[in-house]
């Protein structure tokens, strides 16, 4: 966690990103739907070369089309994660902070 509570976490987050894949790192633990997010990863890949002919890059923006808040609306990429959990609850973690404060 880098951002340490900062409001617009997800865009210290997508700097943060490719600096560290430009270092070396080969994975993180991260949100897959943060689009902020995955534009850095995406751009970090075919920057240093993991995007061979910017094959990802080319499949998942061929569409692009800007959206509000200015970032690409991208094709659904397949991400899977453990149970449907975060995908059924919005991209939220099942007994989050809501879930604490009604329990009292």
């Amino acid at each position: 966690n880098i951002s340490f509570g900062l409001p617009h976490r997800h865009g210290i987050n997508a700097a943060f990103i490719p600096m560290v894949i430009g270092a070396g790192m080969t994975s993180a633990i991260m949100n897959p739907v943060r689009p902020q997010e995955m534009e850095a990863v995406r751009g970090a890949n075919v920057l240093n070369g993991t995007d061979e002919n910017c094959t990802n890059w080319i499949r998942t923006y061929k569409d692009y089309k800007p959206a509000e808040g200015g970032h690409a609306v991208a094709s659904p990429v397949a991400v899977t994660a453990p149970g449907d959990g975060a995908a059924a609850a919005g991209g939220r973690r099942r007994g989050g902070r809501e879930a604490r404060m009604a329990r009292g």
